[in-house]
């Protein structure tokens, strides 16, 4: 005979319950509110974000903050309305507060009321759950000086009080990853296990592995700073700002899924690293003058090339502020805006809202700027924009996907730019590459192989052939020296520490102008602008390794220099 178990059945019943109210609130959350949904059950709850609204309020107004986050609150609401989202901003910004809303079930409210018995308002709570203060984060920062302190700080972190770990490992990967300068953190899952890795003067370098567990809390974690759906696996963008002193560091984070989970990505824009002087970028001072005459005058367009990552958006920003003066106005188009600069109006591109780069270009020159920044030309309106802008009296910078300077003309034209108007409106084309430096307490000699050798001579004859003095650069070719990487606690054992740019240019002189209506080849385009003494990538890389700035591998990375 069957017994009839009422205490379980009825247990069924309520998980049942719960469970049909979860699926409920998310579908809504989704398709009716617009409001990204969030379990909190699965989720520690930060007192310091209890502290923000009291539990009279809280249970008044069917809500529950549950995370603190330097100025970002999170809360769930379970009954959303226009009328009291807005009175919740208000009441927030009042703290100086910036609140971003998720819809819960009730179960879910309840549980964050639950917690409000468990604190004491006058008491300061301890990191833990999710909070990350910038505080915490100075003084981690603090005690890491290089690779090896993270790795330590890390496996501590692991093998910690579980409450506190996925936070502290948090903090710590932030904060190294802003100690020693990283631009980019990635977690990512494997097989059997998780990987951290940090980008670092463009190189990505191995710091741990850890279990699939920790990875999936790190994973929750983010996508909840971000800003982010937790439950949704498709690709996503977020971001999120730490407070570092007076500066404000933002943090954009990427994810797509990959065979074992999620693929996360947190670009680190720190406004410091981006605080380059056009006279730290690595220009050799020919071309420095050149450029120098070019951007101060009142009209033309400077364009920038080079692939993602080669420092395109940091010249054209040291350009920006070598040339800036309360009495002229300055307005980018940015897609996005990876830094704040003052005294200049920038504006975001949003193609959803059709403010591309050409429409911001339009509207910016209904703005009566001197100087206009796009970040990047990329179709036919744009450019045509740009060049008639160039022609009206504005200075246009601008960026483009090509290979070398002399590939700056034929991908306008391919675009659908009149040559006859391009010879009036482009002043300087400059290519440009990213190469580190060589770490100078560590850095050695080497003997010079026969075929480095061969290659640096061929680069040393094509200077002597186009009629640059090699006297001029310090090119002794019978005591040529060049330096490798060897490793060291200063460098983080890479033999490499920092970067900088290598150049080339051509300038839209009168012989450029003549080849120009005739859709010249970029074979063409070099054979008629290496008369005007500005050196080649090569030759630049070239000097930089004799210099003892850079190494022979470095340069061959970015630059063939085998090509004729």
């Amino acid at each position: 005979m069957a017994l009839f178990d009422e205490e379980k059945q009825n247990k069924q019943l309520d998980d049942l319950h719960k469970q049909e109210e979860e699926e409920l609130v998310a579908t809504l959350a989704e398709s009716k509110y617009n409001l990204p949904y969030i379990d909190l059950y699965r989720l520690g709850i930060d007192n310091e974000a209890l502290r923000a609204i009291s539990e009279q309020d809280a249970r008044a107004l069917n809500v529950a903050p549950f995370k603190l986050f330097g100025k970002n609150i999170f809360i769930a609401l379970h009954s959303p309305s226009d009328d009291l989202i807005k009175k919740l901003k208000e009441d927030l910004e009042r703290k100086s507060l910036v609140p971003t809303f998720y819809m819960a079930s009730t179960a879910s409210i309840g549980k964050v009321w639950d917690r409000y018995k468990e604190i004491s308002m006058a008491e300061s709570s301890q990191v833990g759950g999710i909070d990350i203060s910038g505080e915490i984060l100075r003084a981690t920062t603090k005690k890491i000086e290089k690779i090896q302190d993270i790795q330590k700080m890390v496996t501590e972190a692991l093998e910690g009080n579980k409450i506190h770990k996925i936070s502290r490992l948090l903090e710590i990967v932030l904060a190294g990853a802003i100690a020693i300068k990283a631009s980019d953190i990635h977690i990512e899952p494997e097989k059997d296990r998780g990987r951290l890795r940090l980008r670092l003067d463009g190189v990505l370098q191995d710091i741990n592995f850890f279990d699939l567990s920790v990875y999936h809390l790190l994973n929750s974690r983010i996508k909840l700073l971000s800003g982010m759906k937790l439950t949704s696996t498709i690709a996503q963008d977020g971001r999120f700002n730490i407070e570092e002193g007076e500066d404000e560091i933002n943090i954009r984070t990427s994810l797509i899924p990959g065979a074992y989970g999620e693929s996360i990505v947190m670009r680190i824009l720190d406004p410091k690293s981006i605080q380059v002087k056009i006279e730290e970028l690595g220009i050799e001072p020919h071309l420095f003058s050149i450029i120098e005459e070019e951007i101060s005058k009142p009209n033309g367009m400077i364009l920038v090339t080079g692939p993602t990552g080669s420092g395109k958006t940091t010249t054209l920003y040291a350009f920006l502020r070598k040339i800036y003066s309360p009495e002229i106005k300055m307005v980018t188009i940015e897609d996005p805006i990876e830094y704040h600069l003052p005294g200049i109006t920038q504006t975001q591109t949003n193609d959803e809202r059709g403010y591309t780069f050409a429409e911001g270009l339009r509207s910016a020159l209904r703005q009566d700027p001197d100087v206009v920044m796009v970040g990047e030309i990329r179709d036919k309106e744009t450019a045509e924009t740009a060049v008639q802008s160039a022609l009206t009296g504005h200075i246009v910078f601008s960026t483009l996907h090509t290979n070398n300077a002399a590939g700056v003309i034929p991908r306008l034209i391919d675009l659908g730019v009149n040559p006859k108007i391009l010879v009036s409106a482009l002043s300087l084309s400059i290519a440009q590459r990213l190469v580190r430096k060589l770490c100078q307490v560590c850095k050695k000699e080497k003997e010079i192989p026969p075929e480095e050798m061969k290659t640096l001579k061929a680069i040393i004859d094509g200077m002597v052939a186009e009629g640059k003095k090699i006297s001029d650069y310090n090119i002794n070719p019978e005591a040529m020296k060049i330096f490798s990487a060897v490793g060291c606690d200063k460098c983080n054992m890479t033999g490499y520490k920092g970067r900088l740019g290598i150049f080339e240019a051509i300038k839209t002189t009168a012989e450029i102008e003549k080849i120009m209506p005739e859709n010249p080849s970029e074979r063409e385009i070099k054979k008629v602008a290496s008369g005007q003494g500005i050196l080649s990538m090569r030759q630049d890389g070239l000097i930089k390794m004799l210099e003892g700035i850079t190494s022979f591998e470095e340069v061959m990375s970015v630059v063939d220099l085998n090509e004729e």
